[in-house]
This record gives C-alpha cells, sequence and structure tokens, in this order.
C-alpha cells in the first residue's frame, strides 16, 4: 500500500458538541423494534470501505463530508475470522442515531467499514475496533494502524473479557507501539465526564450474560478496565475497553427493558458518547 500522508480530518462541527444532553437524557427511552438483536451478517455480502448501514435521516449537503461517520474496523485474526462483525450493523446504526438525538453534533446517517490498509483511513478521525481476542494483525495492518494514529486518528477498542484475550490484543497493540505502554485511565479523567458524569467505569455485560444472571464474562474478567494509549503530545489516540462491553449496550437496547434501563441508558450511550466527543475535539 501507497500512504498518503493526510492529516486526519476533524470536522467543524464538532466544535459545537455542546448538549442538549440533560434535558433530553429525562426523555431517553428506548425504541420499540430499535434495531437491535439482529445477527448474521457474513463475509462477503457488503463491499469494504463503502456503507456498511444507513440510518433513515437526510443530512445538509454542506457537511457530507464533515459529519461524524462511525468506521469500523475489518482486521485480520485467528480462529473465528469474522470476530470484528460483533454486533453489526445494529450497534452501526444505534449509537449514531443517539449521538444525533442527544447531542448537537452533525451526525452521518452511513456507517462504514474500513480496513487497517486503506488509503481513504485518514478520512475517518474514529475507529471503532471490537473482540480483539483472536487478533493477528498482519505487518501491513500494524503500519497503517501506527500511521493513522500518529497521524491524528483516534481508535475505540471494546468487547474482549480476560486475560488470555487482553494477552493477545497486548502482543498485537505493542507491535503498533514497542515503546509505548497502556495507561489505566482514571474515573477523574475528562473522558468519563465530558458530556454525561459517570460515577463510576462501568462493567457491562453482553445481553445473553446478563439475562442469564452473570455479570461477567470470564472468570478473570471480575474488573472493568478502561486504558489510553497517548503520543509524545500527551494526546490520547486510543481508549481500550477491558473485561466490559459497550457494543452490545447499544446493538441491544430494544431486546430487553431492564438491559436497556441497567446498561445501555445509565453507561453504554453516556460512555460512548463521552468518548466520541473526546475524540472529535481532543
Amino acid at each position: 500500500m501507497k500512504w498518503t500522508r493526510r492529516p486526519i480530518k476533524i470536522f467543524m462541527a464538532t466544535t459545537a458538541v455542546i448538549l442538549i444532553a440533560g434535558a433530553l437524557w429525562a426523555q431517553f427511552q428506548p425504541q420499540r423494534g430499535f434495531r437491535g438483536g439482529g445477527r448474521g451478517f457474513g463475509g462477503g455480502r457488503y463491499n469494504i470501505t463503502q456503507t456498511g448501514a444507513r440510518n433513515d435521516w437526510e443530512i445538509d449537503e454542506r457537511f457530507q463530508h464533515e459529519a461524524f461517520r462511525f468506521a469500523r474496523v475489518k482486521y485480520t485474526c485467528w480462529g473465528r475470522s469474522d470476530k470484528w462483525l460483533v454486533d453489526f450493523p445494529e450497534s452501526d446504526l444505534n449509537l449514531p442515531h443517539r449521538l444525533r438525538e442527544l447531542t448537537s453534533m452533525e451526525v452521518h446517517p452511513e456507517s462504514v467499514i474500513v480496513e487497517l490498509t486503506d488509503e481513504n483511513i485518514s478520512d475517518f478521525p474514529f475507529l471503532y475496533l471490537i473482540e480483539p481476542g483472536q487478533m493477528a494483525l498482519t505487518d501491513e495492518e500494524v503500519e497503517g494502524l501506527r500511521r493513522y494514529l500518529l497521524n491524528g486518528g483516534f481508535l475505540m477498542v471494546d468487547d474482549f473479557w480476560g486475560e488470555d484475550e487482553w494477552y493477545t490484543f497486548y502482543q498485537n497493540i505493542k507491535r503498533v507501539f514497542p515503546d509505548r505502554e497502556p495507561q489505566e485511565l482514571p474515573l477523574e479523567h475528562e473522558i468519563f465526564h465530558i458530556v454525561y458524569d459517570l460515577a463510576e467505569k462501568p462493567m457491562i455485560p453482553s445481553i445473553g450474560h446478563f439475562m442469564s444472571g452473570r455479570g461477567t464474562e470470564r472468570y478473570d474478567a471480575n474488573e472493568a478496565h478502561y486504558r489510553g494509549i497517548f503520543d509524545d503530545k500527551g494526546r490520547m489516540m486510543a481508549i481500550i475497553c477491558h473485561n466490559t462491553d459497550l457494543g452490545d449496550g447499544w446493538e441491544e437496547e430494544g431486546v430487553d427493558p431492564n438491559y436497556f434501563k441497567e446498561y445501555s441508558e445509565r453507561f453504554a450511550y453516556p460512555l460512548g458518547i463521552n468518548i466520541v466527543t473526546y475524540a472529535m475535539t481532543h
């Protein structure tokens, strides 16, 4: 791949992302039948780097190229090859829907799937990467991710559990940044308070574990960890959400009202909105 070094596009609309939050959140309710619970999106049924999923609102033509667009990473893994596709397309539809509903951010109705080797990856200042417990990045993916992050991009990693999955992810991210260590973020960090004020760093189980009465998915995953990776100027380039599953909180919001109230409403959406807002304003 020939990499064209371009600055990540930081959308002007996000400078006005300050919030309609409090008043709207009081009216925040799950949509009955709202996109949730679907599965079965296998490889080959869509074009990578083209539209993966679409909401139903129109966007002002002036913001077609500047509005926030949710971008999911397709990456190489061993074993089950489509781990990167978990919660798609519902989470990729629902979080942008709530971002548009609950903030003043200009949000694009289409989500997109990108590969770390794509030449146009710098068009997307926020990337979402899920279930890296079987990650096996190629050398080209390692180089692409390093350049993307050092060039101003932001990565959110979500939904992996226990020490074995952490070890696999850690080995891969150390190939990207051999000289940088993920740092545990204290609850006082701005990312937990920038829009919604969280009183704890939440552990969000999948809906299946919630409905079976379990709050964690592994015997060795008893505490949620939120870690950051920073560049030489102290800018957070990545947040790593370990022993927690924000994506299920977005995906499954219309499936079970108790899960919605306990996890989607209290944690998954507030923290997801915080993370996107922080990424787009720093």
